[in-house]
């Protein structure tokens, strides 16, 4: 069943400031967001976080609670085994989750980025 939908898109350019401030990357990104990604290339760096970003405020919408809660730390999104992106929830994230949608939930992300921009799309999903 679908506990929730939600859907973010970010602006690439607003990450730049981001990739060049460390500190600001990783007070926002988890630690598998930071590493996966090594490439040099401002704009791919940009891209990377921003649609991994839209992620996070996305699947907060899906939830119904917004960011309130939520450590953007402690999630993350990770290329799956066969390179689908998928969300990585640490231990305080999972136990917040768990506490609003019960036991038996599975999240689900889409992520896209075209020029100007980075959308994502998460799905909540419960069992009855």
């Amino acid at each position: 069943m679908i506990f929730g939908i939600g859907t973010d898109i970010a602006k690439v350019s607003r990450f730049e400031k981001w990739v060049l401030d460390t500190k600001m990357i990783e007070r926002f990104f988890n630690p598998c967001e930071i590493s996966q990604f090594t490439g040099t290339n401002m704009k791919h760096l940009c891209e990377h976080y921003a649609a991994r970003f839209a992620a996070k405020e996305a699947f907060a919408k899906a939830l119904g609670t917004g960011l309130v809660g939520l450590e953007l730390r402690d999630f993350g999104i990770r290329r799956g085994e066969d390179g689908k992106p998928e969300f990585l929830f640490g231990e305080k994230t999972g136990a917040y989750i768990g506490r609003i949608v019960g036991k038996n939930w599975k999240a689900h992300v889409s992520l896209s980025h075209e020029k100007e921009f980075a959308v994502a799309f998460s799905v909540i999903e419960t069992e009855p």
